[in-house]
């Protein structure tokens, strides 16, 4: 064997050495465990056509699409239950899978046996390098709540304006704040704040539709988006508060937060506070 010939064996057998954690990745669910062979299979059939053979978000149908398709290879997830800036778990990504993503092209797809839902997690993780050398985050820690109270709507309302939330959210939670035409996400694509406003009954947050799902948002921060983690910066008490006030916002939605809103007698802050100057960015 010539020296060219071994050095072409060589290389082969470093590519290959390198790809072999990727193609071993799986996912834990519950009791099931995805491998990414079989989801590589999934992928192409399901997904391909929007976040691309190389799962970058630049799919033949990406163009069309708004919000972007998200980037595997960046490995910047918004729906997690782990810090910010962490990796999420497998379930955090199956659920994700499962639930879809609302007001965006994402569908969901819980029709898929859940088998294959937890083989695409394992296939989709085959496409950062950050899955090979880092961990998921450790789960946040989500108190009970508390009962909702007038005193409790009426705090998160303060914190509503002393947070400024309503910058991008707009002071009637309309996503129409003084920012919220200026906001781009990782990718420096335009990104609209969440409507509360024109909320109903079936709708649901971008991570789910619960009061814990809210809070979750609140202390992990959806990244790759302006919206940051709150946990460094607010109490457990403080962001069930605002939890309970952001519901009073969604005026259409049939919501015990509405019902003690409308008996407390007095106006919630965003009602009655004239909109203000931004006084910075976000």
């Amino acid at each position: 064997m010539n020296l060219l010939s071994k050095r072409c064996l060589a290389s082969l057998a470093l590519a290959v050495a390198v790809a072999l954690p990727a193609w071993t990745q799986e996912a834990h669910v519950g009791n099931l465990t995805g491998h990414a062979p079989e989801g590589k299979k999934l992928y192409r059939r399901y997904c391909v056509g929007c976040h691309g053979p190389l799962g970058d978000g630049n799919g033949e149908n990406a163009p069309w699409i708004d919000p972007k398709p998200r980037d595997f290879v960046a490995a910047t997830f918004k729906c997690r239950s782990t810090p910010t800036g962490t990796l999420p778990t497998d379930q955090d990504m199956f659920n994700a899978i499962t639930r879809g993503f609302t007001n965006s092209n994402m569908p969901h797809w819980d029709p898929l046996p859940a088998q294959n839902r937890a083989d695409l997690v394992a296939f989709i993780k085959t496409f950062s390098p950050r899955w090979q050398s880092e961990k998921p985050g450790d789960l946040i820690k989500i108190p009970a709540e508390p009962a909702v109270t007038a005193q409790s709507i009426a705090h998160g309302g303060e914190l509503f304006q002393k947070m400024e939330c309503w910058k991008c959210h707009g002071q009637q939670g309309r996503g129409d704040g003084p920012s919220a035409a200026t906001l781009t996400d990782s990718k420096d694509q335009p990104i609209r704040p969440y409507n509360f406003a024109d909320a109903r009954d079936d709708s649901r947050f971008k991570c789910g539709s619960s009061n814990e799902d809210l809070y979750r948002i609140f202390m992990t921060g959806l990244d790759g988006t302006p919206m940051p983690s709150f946990a460094d910066v607010i109490q457990p008490n403080d962001a069930w508060d605002l939890v309970h006030y952001l519901r009073t916002l969604q005026v259409h939605r049939h919501s015990k937060e509405n019902d003690v809103a409308k008996g407390m007698g007095t106006k919630t802050p965003s009602s009655t506070s004239e909109p203000q100057k931004p006084s910075g960015g976000n």
